[in-house]
């Protein structure tokens, strides 16, 4: 790479970009610095901008995080101050910080990659934003049941079950949906907005299909109401989280379509059976436990019967087989929908090159050959009923 083509770069851009690499890639600024043999502080000053980086020096540190040189020289859009909201358990609980920036930068770094195919595509996301509500003055639980009666209103969705949550959040909201593995497993989900790239999603992947759906509403709380605000969040702490609780459990049972449900379950019974509740916990894609305690919440099941269900040993997943439930359908693609056919269409009108493609999509460099091949055999009018099986969840591998 010649002298002049790094001059050509924005220092600071530049060098947030190989420190967005450097943290994906788990380094700390010590290991960076060795590779290219340079003081801790030079590598800082690089990163910042105050330092150019050499040639050899790029080169390396590339080479190192796994990623092309063409990652680094061609245009990309920025998500600067990129502070998110995390929600993660007990402040109690001894958090993993490293791991915790790992899963940040990964989803700062697909955030900018769909903005930037939006940008190649000229195809920007249609955003059907609310105005943020204001909920000054209200308790917790009524501020919570009002906004989600008035954003199911606002988006036609009735009160029955939400099934398809993530798709009404990407293609009804226009929020950015991503789910990560997050490293630190105690993490549910990360929120972030500016104008720019707007609301963005990111839920753990690792997490069961119900609890993502949860935390998938619980972090559209935030967006509704806390949509600039950015601040680490504890279950069970502060009056942001109580209320972002409260409006999962309006959103996704509302009071009416629930009431109205439940007592058709029990028609000529005194009491429902557990097998009762599990259909229903099935029907609305909660956890059972989440259901029983809603239905506390509302009066019409006793106090403290999930805890009674829980000392009897109940097997959740025994009773939902016994029952022949399906599973809660899953959403658990890393990617939006809408993001994967932008690369595949980007990539068929030669609008980025096979490397970044395999990039986009997170699959192997070595697979990228066969995903064209694949694609190859579609034709590039790619509709929503036309899903491509492009096995896209694989972790790159440098």
């Amino acid at each position: 790479m010649a002298a002049d083509a790094i001059d050509k770069l924005d220092p600071r851009e530049l060098g947030q970009n190989l420190k967005l690499a450097r943290e994906q890639r788990g380094f700390r600024q010590e290991d960076a610095a060795r590779i290219i043999n340079v003081a801790r502080t030079t590598l800082t000053a690089i990163e910042q901008g105050k330092r150019r980086i050499k040639p050899d020096e790029l080169i390396s540190l590339v080479q190192a995080y796994g990623r092309s040189i063409s990652d680094f020289i061609r245009p990309r859009p920025m998500a600067r101050d990129f502070q998110v909201q995390f929600r993660g358990p007990s402040s109690s609980v001894k958090i993993e910080s490293e791991k915790i920036v790992i899963s940040q930068v990964e989803f700062q770094e697909l955030c900018r990659n769909y903005l930037e195919l939006e940008i190649i595509m000229g195809a920007p996301l249609n955003r059907n934003y609310p105005v943020q509500y204001r909920i000054e003055g209200l308790g917790a639980a009524q501020a919570a049941e009002g906004v989600a009666i008035q954003e199911r209103n606002r988006l036609g969705l009735g009160d029955g079950p939400l099934p398809i949550l993530r798709t009404i959040l990407e293609q009804e909201v226009g929020l950015r949906v991503f789910y990560i593995p997050f490293k630190d497993s105690h993490f549910s989900e990360m929120y972030y907005y500016d104008d720019e790239l707007g609301g963005c999603l990111a839920v753990n992947q690792n997490h069961p299909e119900e609890r993502r759906r949860w935390s998938l509403a619980h972090g559209y709380a935030h967006f509704l109401v806390h949509r600039f605000k950015s601040a680490i969040f504890y279950e069970s702490f502060y009056e942001r989280e109580q209320f972002a609780d409260f409006f999962a459990k309006f959103f996704l049972m509302p009071t009416s379509g629930l009431t109205r449900n439940y007592h058709k379950l029990l028609q000529s019974k005194s009491k429902p059976t557990i097998g009762d509740l599990c259909v229903l916990a099935n029907y609305y894609g909660v956890s059972l436990s989440a259901l029983v305690r809603r239905l506390e919440n509302l009066g019409v099941a006793p106090n403290g019967t999930w805890e009674r269900m829980r000392e009897r040993g109940i097997k959740v997943k025994d009773a939902q087989e016994q029952l022949g439930l399906s599973p809660i359908p899953e959403q658990s693609s890393m990617l939006p929908l809408r993001y994967q056919y932008l690369a595949v269409e980007a990539f068929e009108k030669g609008e980025i090159s096979e490397g970044l493609f395999a990039t986009l999509l997170r699959v192997n460099r070595l697979n990228a050959r066969a995903v064209t091949q694949k694609l190859s055999s579609h034709t590039s009018d790619v509709t929503h009923d036309q899903l491509i099986d492009i096995s896209i969840d694989q972790s790159m591998q440098s």
